[in-house]
């Protein structure tokens, strides 16, 4: 049965969005995750691949010591993104996006659901998966050209499949890239999270959508929309330890959730 929300806390909602000049949302893996995003957590076979726990593959460890394999993890997951499509939760903010004089969203997630639905400047904590960075002069290029990438060696670029070698070399100074991800053991990508936090510091209504609130510095993001004085909102299937600190908490999917909210 879809979540519903209670009739005074949605009209208390409703009434806010309509009002609200200055909007802050951070999403997390939960929101993904209804799109058919796998989150690789929760143990099982979900949080290995290939003998190894997701920590240890996704990490600077590994960026040091087996880029090829890096690599073909990175490709084996955009090949389980390729065909996922954003669902109402990433439509709804990113129909936000023309309500409100200044709408500030930022993600945990690496997807690129978000922009796909139409949101417009992203701050995407954790980076993105469809994104190769350099090494050694941080330049960017684009891999979602690229279909049906297994990872397995190949040429420059295979023909077939229109995927380039592994690892990329770089167009601009020839180094080897690498995933443009912020695996376990580095820290943020500079300036994203001071960008979100001056949106979070600013904001009058802050929404925390579809995470654990346990990932920092991510969850710091609201914390501080929170202690400037924000009307704060969680919405997720499951309470969390930011639950009792928030002014309302909505146990339930954000695609089912988000869209009761519009008025």
């Amino acid at each position: 049965m879809p979540t519903q929300i209670e009739p005074a806390l949605l009209t208390e909602l409703r009434g806010r969005l309509r009002t609200a000049r200055r909007v802050f949302v951070l999403t997390g893996a939960g929101v993904s995750a209804e799109s058919g995003v796998p989150t690789f957590r929760g143990g099982g076979q979900s949080g290995v691949w290939k003998g190894m726990p997701f920590d240890a593959i996704s990490s600077y460890r590994m960026l040091q010591s087996d880029l090829p394999a890096l690599w073909e993890w990175f490709d084996y997951r955009r090949n389980l993104l390729r065909d996922l499509r954003p669902n109402p939760a990433h439509l709804t903010l990113a129909a936000w996006q023309e309500k409100f004089a200044h709408l500030c969203l930022a993600t945990q997630n690496v997807d690129g659901l978000h922009t796909a639905a139409g949101s417009r400047d992203v701050h995407e904590l954790h980076g993105n998966i469809w994104t190769a960075r350099c090494t050694q002069c941080d330049a960017r290029e684009s891999l979602r050209e690229e279909t049906n990438v297994t990872g397995a060696a190949m040429g420059a670029t295979d023909a077939a499949t229109g995927a380039r070698e592994r690892p990329p070399v770089c167009r601009s100074c020839g180094n080897a890239m690498r995933p443009d991800v912020v695996l376990f053991g580095e820290m943020l990508p500079a300036g994203v999270f001071e960008q979100a936090a001056e949106g979070a510091a600013a904001c009058d209504l802050c929404f925390v959508v579809g995470t654990s609130s346990l990932v920092y510095p991510a969850m710091r993001l609201p914390e501080i929309a929170l202690e400037a004085g924000a009307y704060t909102v969680e919405i997720n299937p499951e309470a969390t330890p930011f639950s009792a600190l928030c002014h309302a908490a909505i146990q339930g999917r954000a695609g089912e959730v988000l869209p009761q909210l519009d008025y």
